[in-house]
């Protein structure tokens, strides 16, 4: 049973405090279910004496990759390194060029615009779709010309984007498609899981993902055996063999002991996706409250990954306020769009006005595995008026 952690956070700017009787996410007691067998894979890793490029990060890869329902599965460090490095290789395989565009939304972790800028390639920013806010495929048809390349959905909170229509879009116009797949371990379509949409797709193993390591962490998928060649290449110096170095490569690597960590929670993640839908269904079943708007469930043949469960309010800054008075932790996903980041400031970015009122609005609520007191929040949630 979950364990409810009780401290002190700032409760606004003027330093009132309040206690957290709710936290947004426990990843203590998400992992300390798996504490012996953490324990035991620890001595395992430790008696083997290898600890990089070894037996667990080989078998991890083969079962996330049946997992994915993919060939291949390529080991990395984190989940920006994984978008870098799937771009980066097309680039190596000449399917991609520097300047080429590959068209996102706006409205996701920068990230994803980050391994595209690093790539040498150019972001080009599209909006979400107001039910879902995942890559609206009519923005993207609006955003391609004729030096756009690639598409990169990203699967939002844990749905599927609308591959179909991408990829439609992707074939048409001669693109790759590739999945920002970071937030929807366990996300399905007809029983095809993310990553298996796209030419390739990355992951990212962060904590706080629904599969998460006990540090940073991330992997590509693909079909593609050249791409796979290429990627696993690149992540180590651009060898494939040792000290022979054919690429301009990196180091990328996820350890021995990150991928038998993973190897361990793989198999729980089904039964912790179920419980993030049952809990996301309670939700959308019990909040009641004409100034919360709530995320549209799944649909026929859908599995969400439910990452995060998000509303949305005009009120978005008083509701937070009255759940964090009420001891409930949330965070907003994302306050910021990537064309309003300084980092991006120099672009010229057309008007974005559904990514913007999605970055005012949008707040998380706790939901995940173990979570004690849902009663709490949806309460709270009901009783909140502007």
């Amino acid at each position: 049973m979950s364990v409810i952690r009780t401290l002190p956070i700032a409760a606004d700017a003027a330093g009132e405090k309040s206690i957290v009787h709710v936290p947004f996410l426990d990843l203590r007691n998400l992992n300390l279910r798996f504490s012996d067998e953490f324990a035991d894979v620890l001595q395992r890793v430790l008696a083997r004496g290898w600890f990089v490029h070894g037996e667990e990060l080989t078998a991890f890869e083969k079962e996330f990759a049946a997992y994915c329902g993919v060939p291949h599965c390529i080991g990395v460090g984190n989940g920006l390194d994984a978008l870098n490095l799937i771009l980066r290789g097309y680039i190596e395989l000449g399917r991609l060029a520097p300047g080429d565009e590959v068209i996102l939304p706006a409205n996701t972790f920068i990230a994803t615009a980050l391994a595209v800028s690093q790539a040498g390639l150019t972001p080009v920013l599209a909006e979400p779709e107001a039910t879902t806010g995942n890559l609206d495929p009519r923005s993207v048809a609006d955003a391609i010309t004729q030096r756009t390349r690639a598409l990169l959905p990203v699967h939002l909170y844990g749905r599927l984007a609308n591959m179909a229509a991408l990829r439609s879009l992707a074939d048409t116009h001669g693109l790759l498609l590739i999945e920002d797949a970071a937030q929807a371990h366990g996300a399905t379509l007809h029983g095809r899981h993310a990553g298996s949409f796209g030419d390739a797709a990355g992951f990212s193993f962060f904590p706080g993902k629904n599969l998460g390591a006990l540090g940073d962490g991330g992997a590509v998928v693909t079909a593609d055996t050249m791409l796979a060649d290429c990627v696993a290449s690149l992540r180590n110096y651009g060898s494939s063999r040792k000290y022979h170095h054919e690429r301009r490569g990196v180091n990328s690597r996820l350890d021995e002991l990150q991928a038998a960590f993973l190897r361990i929670k793989l198999r729980a993640l089904a039964a912790d996706v179920t419980e993030r839908d049952a809990l996301a269904r309670l939700y959308c079943a019990s909040i009641d409250n004409p100034y919360i708007d709530l995320p549209a469930l799944p649909g026929e043949g859908e599995t969400h990954a439910w990452h995060l469960f998000v509303v949305r309010s005009q009120q978005r800054d008083a509701l937070q306020a009255h759940l964090r008075a009420a001891g409930i932790e949330t965070l907003i996903h994302y306050p910021v769009p990537i064309h309003r980041q300084p980092a991006y400031a120099a672009e010229h970015w057309p008007a974005l006005p559904m990514a913007d009122a999605q970055a005012a609005t949008v707040l998380s609520l706790p939901i995940y595995p173990g979570l004690a007191e849902p009663q709490r929040i949806i309460d709270a949630c009901n009783t909140f008026c502007s």
